[in-house]
């Protein structure tokens, strides 16, 4: 479905996965739907993030190849720019990186990783 480089199960939420600059973008995304480069950067300036909007290009191409991002030419004013949109949803996201954590667990520590949902689902039935 989507790619990620490493797993930091220190972080919180999608970072994760994805580094901070990258959650930063896919929440805006997800928010969004589609937008370009130049909106992302105008949001996140507005937010007072200091990020330069060459590296926010790179970084939604990134996003693009990792296949969290769709993207398609379009030519207007200013020349020829990209349209981002969201491949993957919130809820996709959230679902396959539990599934692929579990299943690396479950890969490597099975016994452990079986105790371990046991004692926690029981706290919470």
């Amino acid at each position: 479905m989507f790619r990620w480089h490493e797993f930091r199960p220190d972080e919180k939420g999608i970072e994760m996965v994805l580094s901070p600059l990258e959650s930063e973008i896919m929440q805006i995304m997800w928010d969004e739907k589609t937008s370009v480069a130049r909106d992302i950067y105008e949001i996140m300036k507005k937010k007072e993030k200091k990020t330069r909007r060459s590296t926010i290009s790179i970084m939604m191409n990134r996003l693009r190849e990792r296949g969290l991002l769709e993207r398609q030419p379009e030519t207007g004013k200013g020349g020829e720019r990209y349209v981002y949109t969201v491949r993957v949803s919130r809820e996709e996201f959230s679902h396959a990186v539990v599934d692929r954590v579990m299943r690396s667990l479950m890969e490597t520590f099975e016994d452990a990783t079986l105790r371990y949902v046991r004692n926690h689902l029981s706290d919470r039935i």
